[in-house]
C-alpha cells in the first residue's frame, strides 16, 4: 500500500514562514516525480511545485514564485515545501501527489491526505 502523509500546516500571520514535509512509503520513492497541490474552499486543486525524481529540476506556479521552494531526499523517502513570505490566499489544504514514472508512458498517481496551511493575523 502506497502511504503519503503531509505534516507541517499551521496557522500563521502574513508574512511568516511554513516548511511542509510528505513522507513516502509503499512506492520506489526515486521512481516518483513529485508535486504539491492546493485548494481552498470552493475553489479547484491547483498545482503549486513540482519536482523530478532526481531533484535535478522543479517548477511553480506564478503565484508562489520566489516564495515556495519544493525539494526532496531520496535517502529518507521526503518531500518538502519551504514556504516564505505567506499571504493570506496561501490558505488551503496543501496535498503531496507522487507520480511513479512506469515504462511505456505508464504513469501511476498518489495522494496524501492534505494538511491545513492557515495564513492570517
Amino acid at each position: 500500500q502506497v502511504q503519503l502523509v503531509e505534516s507541517g500546516g499551521a496557522l500563521v500571520q502574513p508574512g511568516g514562514s511554513l516548511r511542509l514535509s510528505c513522507a513516502a512509503s509503499g512506492v520506489t520513492f526515486s521512481r516518483c516525480a513529485m508535486n504539491w497541490y492546493r485548494q481552498a474552499p470552493g475553489k479547484e486543486r491547483e498545482l503549486v511545485a513540482g519536482v523530478t525524481s532526481t531533484g535535478r529540476s522543479t517548477k511553480y506556479a506564478d503565484s508562489v514564485k520566489d516564495r515556495f521552494t519544493i525539494s526532496r531526499d531520496n535517502a529518507k523517502n521526503m518531500l518538502y515545501l519551504q514556504m516564505n513570505s505567506l499571504k493570506p490566499e496561501d490558505t488551503a489544504v496543501y496535498y503531496c501527489n507522487a507520480v511513479l514514472l512506469g515504462v511505456f508512458s505508464i504513469n501511476y498517481d498518489y495522494w496524501g491526505q492534505g494538511t491545513q496551511v492557515t495564513v492570517s493575523s
